[in-house]
């Protein structure tokens, strides 16, 4: 593939556009950044996930440039046709409908095409529902795992919180109103009731709210009082002694293909999957290839 540099000024005589990843505020209007604003009124074109709520934000800030829609079921043919008016020289803003773009969202894509066709890439920082629930939490911020959306199905979800329970960084999470318990409900069977957690809803809003206490706790403070809005939720990591007693042969109740799926469930993909379980096993990634293909 070869490497890809990307200087902040262009040096090369490219005359490909630019995509901005442009922050947009989470709640609060004034979280929007001035320089957010500039760029949005200075580009040819706005690629939005929900054009109803991105077209509420320009108008508040008279913004007039040209808005499509880009979305998770439109991205196969918005794409590439966005990559084309970046290398035809348009500069493109690209917004969520709250937060930083590509986070949780399909820009993820069009930010992965842009950088394989060599148009320059530009993050607009600003507001993010996730971090700004992690710093005020009061759990450990020195290091943290982004998780987002956890699976619908139980199975899968079940698996997720399983291959993350010796993890020990703080869990990031988000979760609708209408799950947030039953995720809850999950993960105190995986990691146990007494797990401390952080439910942040409504960030910057009026209702702003921060509910802090054990697994358990929460369960019953929801239970009394149904869920609202949109939740951050802030799982704190899991303890040294258990992340240690967890390394000492977790596995080898595991076959070769549980083993590999175990690391899957964490985010790897299937060759760092595979490279992960040789190590463990202390064999080489051609033995656990060889293994999985007579399975």
């Amino acid at each position: 593939m070869g490497i890809n540099v990307q200087k902040s000024y262009r040096e090369d005589g490219n005359t490909s556009g630019t995509l901005y990843l442009v922050a947009t505020p989470i709640g609060n209007l004034e979280d929007m950044t001035f320089r957010a604003v500039r760029i949005l009124k200075e580009v040819n074109l706005i690629a939005a996930e929900d054009t109803r709520q991105t077209r509420k934000l320009l108008t508040h800030f008279e913004i007039a440039t040209r808005i499509v829609s880009y979305h998770e079921h439109n991205k196969q043919a918005s794409g590439p046709e966005l990559v084309r008016l970046l290398l035809e020289g348009q500069s493109i803003a690209l917004v969520s409908d709250a937060g930083l773009p590509a986070i949780s969202d399909p820009g993820y894509d069009l930010v992965r095409m842009a950088v394989e066709q060599g148009a320059p890439v530009v993050p607009v920082p600003g507001a993010n529902a996730a971090l700004s629930a992690l710093i005020a939490s009061g759990l450990p911020t020195e290091r943290f795992t982004f998780v987002g959306f956890l699976p619908r199905e139980k199975k899968d979800q079940t698996k997720v919180l399983e291959g993350l329970q010796h993890v020990q960084d703080t869990l990031l999470f988000y979760e609708s109103p209408h799950r947030v318990d039953k995720t809850l409900a999950r993960m105190a069977e995986v990691w146990g009731p007494e797990r401390r957690v952080c439910l942040a809803r409504e960030l910057t809003k009026r209702y702003e709210e921060f509910l802090r206490g054990t697994i358990a706790e929460c369960l019953e403070h929801l239970a009394q009082h149904p869920p609202q809005g949109e939740y951050c939720v802030i799982a704190e990591g899991a303890s040294a002694e258990s992340a240690k007693e967890a390394a000492d042969g977790w596995w080898e109740a595991m076959s070769l293909s549980e083993h590999v799926e175990h690391y899957e469930g964490q985010g790897s993909d299937r060759k760092e999957a595979m490279k992960q379980v040789a190590s463990d096993r202390g064999l080489s990634k051609r033995d656990v290839y060889n293994a999985l293909l007579e399975r």
